[in-house]
């Protein structure tokens, strides 16, 4: 089930090639062009096409947006645990959120002012996934962050079931978390109608939140019309673990893994050949008493690696070359061995710390860069929902200071005009303030 790689002999890491989308949708970005393209022309009519043929919804433009009544309905639908996580999962995931905001900053010194403001995007648009099931705690991962920064207004999109309906689920979740903007719609259509906006959905500034590999390319293709998080497309786990590992535990997490469907990546990386083989021993059984045995058999043979290294520096060399959504350390002093992780969504370090907890009430965002993309990018945070200004006030005199160093890098750059500037408002300076707008009479 898992496919076996010996890299032992391999002088660098040992490369890790991720799933890749087969037959028709080998190469899906034709396709999610142009159903961006048709949404951004056609607006309505395009997305309402889509989602019924898409996701079996009959919609009108009017049923785009679900009412707030439906809404504050759902935590009632819903088992009264579920609430309670979701209140506990909203807090502990406020206060991490709270120590990642940027700080506002001044600093004067010899006639100069430098510093930055911080300010929250005016409105943001979260992307909750659906289809093969309801993610409530995605909703909540995006939302407070964004409350936590100050954003102005908040609109989640889910991809509706035929019945028209999005799963109660993520309304409840919506509610718990201050939503009131929520919009029937999925897929490469729905980032879209964000970015662009329609007859029914008003555009954002920023897109975030988890998708498949559809969602994943049509945030590309806005970016830049729109701001989008770091890429957080079908879900990764590598583990890396001794000879000590318990085997039906690295089963059990692989499976948890593979739950989420395919073009997902289940990796074991080990130094022992004996935990390898227990290991896929272990999955036989896991994954026959799952409830979805034949989904997460084939998202396992799709993704699912066990790769032999020389030794657990080997692997770490070998989990910062593939930089997983998550890392999961499971052997003794993984604690110490954090100094040594460069890339990686969040890390999760010994025998008493699996991936679900962090998916849900760690504290942590799980959010998380996937496809490599933790090679440079980080988890969702607060941060994401701001912007830093800069802001400079220069006296006349340091103005003088500062002049020539001006002309002198002007003049490197071919640059003139910059210089000529800085000497013309010198110029008006000596003559006395002139006022904002109006011309020096004193002459």
């Amino acid at each position: 089930m898992l496919e076996m790689i010996d890299g032992r002999q391999q002088g660098g890491p040992v490369y890790i090639q991720r799933p890749k989308p087969a037959g028709t949708a080998a190469d899906p970005e034709s396709a999610v062009r142009s159903i961006v393209q048709r949404v951004r022309a056609e607006g309505d009519r395009a997305l309402i096409s889509f989602t019924k043929e898409f996701d079996g919804a009959d919609l009108s433009s009017g049923d785009v947006r679900v009412d707030a009544a439906t809404i504050s309905r759902a935590t009632g639908l819903v088992r009264p645990e579920l609430i309670d996580a979701l209140e506990v999962l909203t807090e502990r995931l406020r206060r991490t959120s709270e120590h990642q905001l940027p700080k506002p900053w001044m600093e004067e010194s010899a006639g100069e002012l430098v510093g930055e403001v911080i300010r929250p995007l005016r409105r943001v648009g979260i992307y909750a996934p659906g289809g093969r099931a309801a993610y409530p705690s995605s909703v909540v991962m995006a939302a407070v962050p964004a409350t936590v920064a100050g954003v102005g207004a908040i609109a989640v999109c889910s991809p509706p079931g035929p019945s028209g309906e999005i799963a109660e689920p993520v309304l409840a979740a919506c509610a718990v978390a201050g939503v009131t903007e929520v919009y029937r719609m999925g897929g490469a259509q729905a980032i879209a109608a964000f970015a662009y906006g329609t007859e029914s959905v008003r555009p954002v500034e920023k897109i975030v939140g988890p998708g498949n590999v559809y969602v994943t390319l049509a945030k590309r293709l806005v970016q830049g019309w729109v701001g989008t998080d770091t890429e957080a497309g079908p879900t990764e786990l590598l583990i890396l673990a001794d000879e000590h590992g318990p085997p039906d535990v690295i089963a059990a997490d692989l499976v948890a893994q593979a739950e989420h469907g395919p073009l997902g990546s289940h990796v074991l990386v080990t130094p022992s050949p004996e935990l390898a083989e227990a290991v896929m021993g272990e999955l036989e059984h896991a994954v026959a008493r799952h409830e979805r045995a034949d989904d997460v058999e084939n998202a396992l043979i799709e993704g699912g690696r066990a790769v032999l290294v020389r030794d657990l520096r080997h692997g770490l060399e070998t989990a910062n070359s593939f930089a997983p959504e998550h890392l999961q350390l499971c052997f003794e002093g993984a604690r110490d061995a954090l100094e040594e992780v460069r890339n990686a969504g969040a890390v999760f370090l010994g025998p008493g710390s699996p991936v679900p907890v962090g998916d849900y009430v760690a504290g942590t965002n799980h959010i998380l860069p996937s496809g490599g993309t933790a090679r440079w990018g980080s988890g969702l945070g607060a941060g994401d929902f701001v912007k830093r200004i800069y802001v400079s006030e220069v006296s006349s005199e340091a103005l003088e200071r500062l002049a020539p160093h001006v002309d002198a890098l002007a003049d490197a750059e071919g640059l003139p005009g910059h210089a000529r500037a800085v000497r013309a408002r010198l110029g008006a300076l000596r003559k006395g303030p002139v006022p904002l707008g109006g011309r020096d009479t004193t002459t």
